[in-house]
Order: structure tokens, then C-alpha cells, then sequence
């Protein structure tokens, strides 16, 4: 595992990353807008089970990269590296309007949820987006020593760490829906701040991925 700060730095920018407004923090939001905040804590407990199947994906894929080519290994740096900027750009970016598709569920009328379809919604959302494993391929590793002796462990640990800390800042925006319904503008503008400042830090870990050097395997 990381060395204190380094491991501090981490949980830190998972809680702001997971803080983001994005496809998770929408459908958890507005799961719980249209049927109540039970709905939005399954929702987040379904996207942070799909999250583990790309952690243990990632990790092995990780692993078998560093351990065989560093030319894999300079290219995925340099693939991450490039999607952490254009996230980062893009949310900077952001429009301030851009999460009317959380706003419009404001005001209506909650329905009865089927609980069990809101958690598989929630996880295969999850597992079948591409750009969640992209994610954790372009993240993690920059907190795993280059002379770590078992990466393959190190990040899985450090993807059930990021998980787990996802939780309760989910299960946060499944309560807060509520608060937020008769709030609107409230709400848009928390969202835009946060996606600048998201923004702001995915700019910072691509830069730092792709001037990092190639770990020894």
C-alpha cells in the first residue's frame, strides 16, 4: 500500500471524483427523486457493485501489463493520461445548465420503485460502461510504487478502498435529493461548481500520469 500521504492524497481525490456529477450521481438522484431515498441508496449500492467487477478487471489487467511490456504499459499511460485531460476539459467547461436531467425530476410526484430493477439498472449501467474500467486503468496506478512488489494486490486493495469510500458520499446524494426537490437552482449550481473543480483535478492526474516514468516490472 501507498505510504500515509500518499495514501491520504488518494482517499481525497476519490471523495471529490465521486463527488462529480456524472451518469452515476445522476441516476442515483434521480432514482431517489422519482421514489424516495431508499431507491437512491439502492441505486448507489448497485453502480459501487459494478465498480468492484472493473476493479478486479483492471487489476489483473494491470498486473499481466507492467509484468510483460512496458510498451503496453507506455501506451495504456499514455491512453489514460489523454481521457483524464479530456474529462477534465470537459468538465471544466461544464455549462452550468448541464444537469437539467437531474433538475427535471424536481417537483414530480414520487412513484413506487421496484427496488430490485433500480440495483441491476444500476450495475449493469455500470459494468457495461467502458469508460468506468478506463477509469480505474488511468487512476489507481499512479499510486502504486514502481517497486511495489505485488501490484496485482496493491490495486485491488486500493480499488476496494476507492469503493468503499464512494458509499457514503453516494448514499449523500440519495438523502440530499430530497432536500434538493424544492431547491433547483440550489442545486445547479453546487453541480457546476463541482464539475469545475473535478475538472481542475482531472487535468492535474492526466498531466501527472503521462509525465510519470515507466515502472520497472
Amino acid at each position: 500500500m501507498p505510504e500515509t500521504p500518499q495514501l491520504l492524497v488518494f482517499i481525497a481525490a476519490g471523495w471529490l471524483l465521486n463527488l462529480t456529477p456524472g451518469p452515476d450521481v445522476l441516476y442515483i438522484v434521480s432514482s431517489a427523486l422519482k421514489s424516495g431515498v431508499r431507491a437512491g441508496l439502492v441505486a448507489a449500492l448497485g453502480i459501487v457493485s459494478g465498480c468492484f467487477v472493473h476493479v478486479l478487471a483492471a487489476a489483473l489487467g494491470v498486473g499481466a501489463l507492467l509484468a510483460t511490456s512496458a510498451t503496453a504499459f507506455t501506451v495504456l499511460k499514455w491512453a489514460g493520461a489523454a481521457y483524464l485531460v479530456w474529462m477534465g476539459v470537459k468538465l471544466l467547461f461544464a455549462r452550468s445548465g448541464s444537469s437539467a436531467i437531474v433538475t427535471a425530476e424536481v417537483g414530480r410526484e414520487q412513484v413506487p420503485a421496484d427496488l430490485r430493477h433500480i440495483y441491476w439498472r444500476g450495475f449493469l449501467t455500470n459494468v457495461l460502461n467502458p469508460k468506468v474500467a478506463l477509469f480505474f486503468l488511468a487512476f489507481v496506478p499512479q499510486f502504486i510504487a514502481p517497486g511495489t512488489p505485488d501490484k496485482v494486490t496493491t490495486f485491488l486493495l486500493l480499488g476496494l478502498l476507492f469503493n468503499i469510500n464512494s458509499l457514503p458520499i453516494n448514499f449523500g446524494y440519495a438523502w440530499l435529493a430530497g432536500w434538493a426537490a424544492h431547491r433547483v437552482s440550489a442545486v445547479q449550481r453546487t453541480l457546476h461548481r463541482l464539475d469545475r473543480a473535478a475538472g481542475a483535478l482531472f487535468i492535474g492526474f492526466g498531466l501527472r500520469l503521462a509525465m510519470s516514468d515507466n515502472p520497472t516490472p
